[in-house]
């Protein structure tokens, strides 16, 4: 607003003059004169602009991406842009990622259905090949480190 009136102003008043009553320095007045007739720098793109690419992608990654890995898949495809830019137009705009689901467990062995008898008793060596068939339904438990194996 300060720097508006000075502009406005140039041919009645000295710019210093000015930038003294108004209480701003003469060098911010100048630097915000060089940055308002300065072009665009080249490759910048607009915070509209940059919200279409935004409003792209999310949709693709199933809205399972949070900023930084939707700011990385945009720097991959050529779109160039700051994390903070990124995050804040993805939080102006309500964009945030689903949360993982907690884990439920699903088996529960406390229960009165009838269970599938043990026909082979743990005996798992047989003296014919097919004739016994095996099999493991191990659930993500956790395994113990092998050293790299």
């Amino acid at each position: 607003m300060r720097y508006a009136f000075i502009e406005r102003h140039e041919q009645v008043w000295p710019i210093t003059v000015q930038c003294r009553v108004l209480a701003v320095s003469a060098s911010g007045y100048h630097q915000h004169r060089a940055r308002s007739e300065a072009p665009d720098q080249p490759g910048r793109i607009r915070d509209m602009a940059l919200l279409v690419h935004i409003r792209a992608v999310f949709p693709e990654m199933k809205a399972a991406y949070g900023w930084p890995r939707l700011w990385r898949e945009l720097g991959a495809r050529g779109i160039h842009a700051g994390k903070e830019r990124v995050r804040k137009l993805m939080k102006a705009n309500g964009l945030q990622a689903r949360g993982k689901r907690k884990f439920k467990a699903t088996t529960n062995s406390n229960h009165t259905l009838p269970v599938s008898p043990d026909l082979l008793e743990r005996n798992f060596s047989t003296s014919v090949p097919n004739r016994v068939w095996t099999g493991d339904i191990t659930y993500g438990a956790p395994r113990p480190n092998r050293g790299g194996i």
